[in-house]
């Protein structure tokens, strides 16, 4: 059965730049999609450690858990006129990262079964624990899964930090007209700090579908008390919309 959401009205509350791709998705599947960007997601125009950029050639891996490091990194590279990566091997933590890097030329040669930095740190560590170091390209709030087990298997790796990710406080207005309304179908949650943004703005938690992005996603949103969760097996926003689809389906069957 193909999928359809049948006309639901789907709740976005990702940054604005990558929300109109979920939202596109959204409408090709019958469904209505709100945007109200609960992040803002902003590269960092200087390097706090220029140094680790003009040493790039000391590096085995270069490791993203997003787009958006993928996106700043290149960003900074462009900056300091730097361009020599050919002997370095890319590590992304799930297609949408891999594709950003393929978008500027380069592909990843280690990908993770399941798209969460645990399973990334896994199976790299597993396939290639003596492959240092390592350069991890984070924001402000990435989680410490990946320098914590690098850090106990003694991998060598160093830390660069390309993008803020910050609470867009000017759409809790909006956010909560609309949870007002009790319009909203099904609630979207595509990382921990959207989580954590919507809990901060939203004035009443109401009891409707939330949809997490994965188990990372899902665990943060359990912290916070949410029960009715819908996750996906597969970490990405196709699945989401198919997990939504297939919620629909059997709720109408």
């Amino acid at each position: 059965m193909e999928p359809s959401l049948h006309e639901s009205k789907i709740l976005i509350t990702r940054g604005a730049k990558q929300a109109k791709a979920l939202s596109d998705k959204v409408i090709a599947l019958g469904g209505i999609p709100i945007e109200v960007p609960l992040l803002r997601i902003s590269c960092k125009e200087e390097a706090e450690n220029s140094q680790i950029l003009h040493n790039l050639h000391r590096y085995k891996w270069i490791f993203f858990t997003s787009s958006n490091g993928v996106d700043c990194f290149i960003q900074l590279m462009e900056k300091y006129h730097l361009e020599n990566l050919q002997d370095i091997k890319f590590a992304a933590v799930g297609h949408k990262t891999e594709q950003a890097l393929k978008d500027y030329g380069y592909v990843p040669s280690f990908i993770p079964s399941i798209y969460n930095a645990d399973v990334m740190a896994a199976e790299f560590l597993k396939d290639f624990k003596d492959e240092g170091p390592v350069l991890l390209i984070r924001g402000n709030r990435s989680r410490d899964v990946l320098p914590t087990e690098f850090s106990k298997h003694e991998l060598s790796f160093d830390v660069l930090e390309v993008y803020e990710t910050s609470f867009n406080y000017d759409a809790k207005d909006q956010l909560n007209e609309l949870l007002k309304k009790n319009e909203i179908d099904f609630i979207t949650f595509t990382s921990p700090s959207t989580v954590e943004a919507f809990v901060e703005m939203a004035e009443v938690i109401p009891e409707k579908h939330y949809v997490c992005i994965g188990t990372t996603t899902e665990q943060r949103a359990l912290e916070f008390g949410f029960k009715s969760l819908i996750t996906p097996q597969e970490f990405t926003t196709d699945s989401m919309l198919q997990a939504i689809s297939n919620y629909i389906n059997r709720k109408e069957g």
